[in-house]
């Protein structure tokens, strides 16, 4: 049997209320990070318990999602009252210097300095952006070590037949199988082939020799 639909509304029991808050709290955070990681998106949420205690995360901080929220909301406000082309462009100014003051400050940040008037929630923030930048990072790098993988993969396996063309031409078609048996082929560590070296031994003219001294 199926789970029943759960009916939408307010649990009774404190404890099952305790629990189900718990579980459903977890699981929307989780949720507001995979966004913001997968999406690239800016995401802040904000959770307050029925005794008062504080959720929240922010990709970025929680103070920088509100001070943008209220800015676009400022905006829209804005949009609905007809204003001049100067009070625009002061208003987009205005808002360009803050966000350029902000991601100054960010960047001295993120380079370890003003950092002694931050809380420790701010601390959090700024180390979880930290090692989403890290993650992000890594995923670029090995995704560019896996396409350089693929490419020399291409350029090994081109070379291996243009030198199976090769042997072809010099030993022909009907012979390259006797030239692979006779020759000792070492292999490296790309699949290139490689005639092993012939070790060369003068004899020594023993018989002159023994002649020479029995004339002696």
């Amino acid at each position: 049997m199926g789970r029943g639909k759960i009916v939408i509304k307010r649990i009774d029991n404190s404890t099952s209320r305790q629990v189900t808050f718990s579980k459903r709290r977890n699981g929307l955070l989780k949720k507001a990070k995979e966004l913001s990681i997968l999406c690239e998106a800016e995401v802040g949420l904000i959770v307050f318990s029925s005794t008062g205690k504080l959720y929240d995360f922010a990709s970025s901080s929680t103070k920088a999602v509100i001070e943008r929220y209220n800015r676009l909301k400022e905006e829209r406000i804005q949009l609905l009252n007809p204003i001049s082309e100067d009070q625009f462009w002061e208003t987009e100014a205005a808002s360009l210097r803050q966000q350029l003051q902000y991601l100054q400050e960010m960047h001295r940040q993120l380079l370890g300095e003003g950092l002694s008037g931050l809380t420790f929630k701010d601390l959090q923030n700024l180390e979880n952006q930290l090692e989403m930048s890290l993650k992000g990072i890594r995923m670029k790098k090995e995704s560019s070590i896996h396409q350089e993988n693929i490419e020399l993969h291409k350029k090994v396996s081109q070379m291996c037949q243009e030198n199976k063309e090769l042997r072809k031409k010099v030993y022909g078609a009907e012979g390259i199988d006797q030239a692979n048996g006779s020759s000792q082929v070492s292999h490296g560590l790309l699949g290139y082939e490689f005639q092993a070296p012939t070790n060369l031994q003068l004899s020594q003219p023993q018989s002159q020799e023994r002649s020479f001294m029995n004339t002696i």
